[in-house]
């Protein structure tokens, strides 16, 4: 375990860590609701979203549209001075598809959320069939003075899962956005659930070849959880998603760890919900928690991330 992206002690390239080396200071994500829609609600691409989507399920109380930016902004801001005593901070547009809307409206967004001087940059959330030319030029000429990040939610490579999750795109349409978004300046992380009903540890595993051959830049993974008021609940009410117990899911996302080249940093590992509205699995561990679960699973395999997979190690101090 040499290479100096990954972190000694969590045993792979955390994204703070990597925040950390990047600018030199405790960074966070400000999760901000720009009142977007998704092609897949409002009948462009489909209707009804995917079958597992509630925003609600990942979306902090203070980020509701008819706030304004400028307000959520401080009121996550001061949130994470206060629990982590960040310096710096991301704005992340999170909710729907925040490419999805007029050039106008996205500049005036994403200006807004950069004009507050202790913003490094932005993280737009968006889909690969939601990238217009306006908005990838926008974000480009953005990108030659802050950090863009372009969230690309393709969660699974199977496009038989796609069709069946109801998620009105085909990985071929990811591949397409991830080239259109490359050699910009302009960071790529891209989203993945495990745990879909018929999926393979097998199938989820040959996701992590795909990635180690793109230039993704991060990556967020998550349980398939289902939530009140979207189709995968009533799915779990007869018998027709079971979810993976905690032990399948830590051994796959392990198993998945050791497959991802250094690289590439781990945004996230696990999705929680609000008690109030969590339907499966009931975990009920904290993201910290979930966390420990896999850094200890690699720590009593002897491995880290980027194991199984041989590249040449980087020069660099570690940040810790």
């Amino acid at each position: 375990m040499t290479d100096s992206f990954i972190h000694k002690d969590l045993r792979i390239n955390s994204y703070g860590s990597y925040l950390r080396r990047r600018f030199g200071c405790r960074v966070s994500k400000v999760n901000v609701d720009g009142g977007f829609t998704c092609p897949n609600r409002d009948g462009a691409r489909g209707s009804g979203g995917c079958i597992y989507c509630n925003n609600i399920s990942f979306s902090p109380d203070a980020t509701r549209p008819e706030i304004s930016i400028e307000e959520q902004m401080a009121a996550g801001m001061a949130y994470h001075r206060k629990r982590l005593d960040s310096e710096k901070f991301i704005i992340y547009f999170q909710k729907f598809t925040n490419t999805y809307a007029p050039w106008a409206k996205l500049r005036d967004l994403y200006n807004r959320a950069l004009a507050h001087p202790d913003v490094l940059g932005i993280s737009v959330g968006t889909r690969p069939d939601a990238l217009t030319d306006d908005a990838l030029h926008l974000l480009e000429e953005l990108a030659t003075n802050h950090y863009v990040c372009v969230e690309l939610g393709l969660q699974s490579m199977d496009d038989g899962i796609l069709k069946m999750i109801n998620r009105g795109h085909t990985l071929a349409e990811y591949l397409s956005g991830v080239e259109r978004v490359a050699n910009r300046g302009i960071e790529i992380c891209t989203h993945l659930i495990y745990g879909f009903p018929g999926e393979s540890r097998e199938g989820f595993l040959r996701t992590a070849d795909l990635m180690a051959e793109l230039p993704v830049n991060s990556l967020k993974l998550h349980q398939l959880h289902a939530v009140q008021g979207t189709r995968l609940a009533g799915m779990h009410r007869d018998g027709s998603f079971v979810p993976l117990s905690l032990a399948e899911y830590v051994e796959g996302v392990c198993d998945f760890l050791e497959r991802i080249p250094p690289r590439i940093a781990i945004q996230r590992l696990y999705g929680s919900a609000p008690l109030a509205i969590r339907v499966a699995p009931a975990w009920d561990l904290k993201n910290n928690q979930m966390w420990f679960s896999v850094i200890n699973e690699l720590k009593r395999r002897g491995s880290w991330q980027g194991r199984l997979r041989e590249e040449t190690p980087v020069r660099g101090s570690m940040a810790i």
